[in-house]
C-alpha cells in the first residue's frame, strides 16, 4: 500500500527536486496544486524586476530603450526553444486572446473564398469568443465541433468535418478542462490536406509537454507565459508564425512596433517583413522582463525531463485517485493514458465547487474549479512534490467523506 513515506522517498529521488528551492515558498503555506492557472514566483524574478526598476528605469531612464527595444523578440527566442520553433518565428506580445484574434484574422483573411473557421466545443471559452468575433467581422461562419469532453479533439473528428470551405482550424493542444493532449501532427496533416491553416493555443501545454511546431507543420500558435512558464500574473503572451507565412499574412492591428522602420515615423503604415509585423504598440517592459526568469528556468531544466516528471507524477496522482477517491464516487475526467494528457488531472464531483472552496479556505490545498463539476489538480514538475500529491488527495478524501463542502463559504472565488 502507498504511504506518505513512500511519497517522500520519491521526492528524494526526483532529479528535478533542486529546482523547487528556486521558487518563493512558504513552508507553512498551503499545498499548491494550481500551477496550471498561475505558476509560482521564481526567486530570480524578484531580483530581475528589482534590477530593471532601479538600475534601468531608475538609472538609465529613456536610454534603456537601447536594450529594451528588442526585448520581446529576445524573450520570444527562449520560448521558441521550448516549442520547436526556429529563430525569428516567435515573439512576446499582448495577451493570448489578442494574439489569437490577430493571427486568426490574418489567416482567415488569406482565404477570401473560404467561409468557415473550425474549433471544438471544449476549447477554452475566450478562444471561442475571439474566433466568433473574427468570423463575424469577416463575414464568415464559426463552426464548433462537438467532441468528447474527456478525450478532446482528434484527427478523426476533424476529418469528419473539414472540407474545402474551411479556411482555419483552431484548437488547444492541451484541453483546459480535461487535460487531454491533442495529436498535433495528425491534426495538422488533416487540415493541410484540406488546404486549411492551423492555429494552436499552447497555453496549457508550453512548459509541461514537448511541442514541435516545425516538425508537425503547424502554421500559427499562441500561448500564455504565466502557467507552467511561471511568468507572473497577467504576463505577456507569445505568438508564433511559420517563417514562410510571415510576409504573406496581414494582421489587423497596425501599430508602430510592427512598422518596417518604426522610427521613420512615416505617415503611412508599412508592415515589417519578419515576426515584428505581428507586434502592435509599446511593449510592457517590466512584465516582459519579469517573464524571462521563469521561462529560462524551464529551458534550463529541459522539457524532456519535465515531461518525464509530469508523466510519473500524474500517474501517481491517478493511482491515488483509484485507491482513495474512486470508491467515494469521484470520477476521473482526464484520459487514463499518460501519453494522451498534459500535466493536470480533472476530478469530477457534483459538489466540485464546494469541495474546491473548502480545500482552499480550510483544507490547506489550492486547486481550481471549472464549471459545472471539475476540480483541476495540477502537477507543475519544477516544484510540485509527490508528498504534495499525497496531501492533496488526503484532503479531497476528507472533503468528500465529511461533506465539508457544506461548511465552505459560498463567496470564495476559486480561479
Amino acid at each position: 500500500m502507498s504511504t506518505r513515506d513512500a511519497a517522500a522517498a520519491r521526492d528524494a529521488a526526483d532529479p528535478l527536486a533542486p529546482f523547487r528551492d528556486r521558487f518563493v515558498l512558504d513552508p507553512a503555506g498551503p499545498v499548491y496544486m494550481d500551477g496550471n492557472s498561475l505558476g509560482r514566483l521564481p526567486r530570480s524574478t524578484v531580483e530581475t524586476v528589482a534590477r530593471v526598476v532601479t538600475e534601468e528605469w531608475g538609472g538609465e531612464l529613456v536610454a534603456a530603450w537601447e536594450h529594451w527595444i528588442d526585448l520581446q523578440q529576445r524573450v520570444g527566442a527562449v520560448v521558441a526553444g521550448l516549442i520547436g520553433a526556429p529563430p525569428g518565428s516567435v515573439t512576446i506580445a499582448d495577451s493570448t486572446t489578442v494574439n489569437l484574434y490577430k493571427l486568426a484574422t490574418a489567416a482567415a483573411s488569406a482565404f477570401p473564398n473560404r467561409r468557415v473557421i473550425l474549433t471544438d466545443s471544449d476549447n477554452f471559452p475566450t478562444d471561442r469568443y475571439a474566433l466568433e468575433g473574427v468570423a463575424r467581422a469577416l463575414g464568415k461562419e464559426l463552426r464548433v465541433l462537438d467532441v468528447d469532453p474527456v478525450d478532446g479533439i482528434t484527427a478523426a473528428r476533424l476529418a469528419e468535418a473539414v472540407d474545402d470551405d474551411v479556411a482555419l482550424v483552431s484548437f488547444s493542444l492541451v484541453a483546459y478542462r480535461s487535460g487531454a493532449l491533442a495529436d498535433m501532427a495528425a491534426i495538422n496533416d488533416v487540415a493541410r490536406s484540406a488546404g486549411a491553416m492551423t492555429l494552436w493555443d499552447l497555453s496549457h501545454a508550453v512548459g509541461s509537454v514537448p511541442i514541435d511546431l516545425t516538425g508537425t507543420g503547424a502554421d500559427l500558435a499562441v500561448g500564455c507565459t504565466y502557467k507552467y512558464l511561471n511568468g507572473g500574473p497577467g504576463a505577456p503572451a507569445f505568438l508564433y508564425v511559420r517563417s514562410a507565412l510571415q510576409g504573406a499574412l496581414h494582421q489587423p492591428i497596425w501599430g508602430w512596433f510592427a512598422h518596417e522602420d518604426q522610427f521613420a515615423f512615416d505617415a503611412e503604415f508599412r508592415p515589417a517583413r519578419g515576426i515584428e509585423r505581428y507586434l502592435v504598440g509599446t511593449p510592457p517592459i517590466l512584465s516582459t522582463a519579469a517573464a524571462l526568469p521563469g521561462i529560462a528556468m524551464v529551458a534550463e531544466a529541459g522539457i524532456e525531463a519535465i515531461r518525464r516528471k509530469s508523466i510519473a507524477a500524474t500517474e501517481y496522482l491517478v493511482d491515488r485517485y483509484d485507491d482513495v477517491l474512486a470508491p467515494l464516487g469521484v470520477d476521473l475526467g482526464s484520459p487514463r493514458d499518460p501519453q494522451r494528457r498534459g500535466s493536470h488531472i480533472a476530478l469530477e464531483h457534483p459538489e466540485g465547487l464546494g469541495i474546491s472552496r473548502w480545500l482552499r479556505t480550510a483544507g490547506g490545498v489550492v486547486v481550481d474549479f471549472r464549471s459545472p463539476s471539475t476540480i483541476r489538480v495540477a502537477v507543475a514538475p519544477l516544484y510540485t512534490t509527490y508528498t504534495d500529491i499525497w496531501d492533496a488527495v488526503e484532503a479531497i478524501r476528507s472533503a468528500v467523506n465529511g461533506r465539508r463542502w457544506e461548511s465552505a463559504p459560498d463567496d470564495t472565488v476559486v480561479t
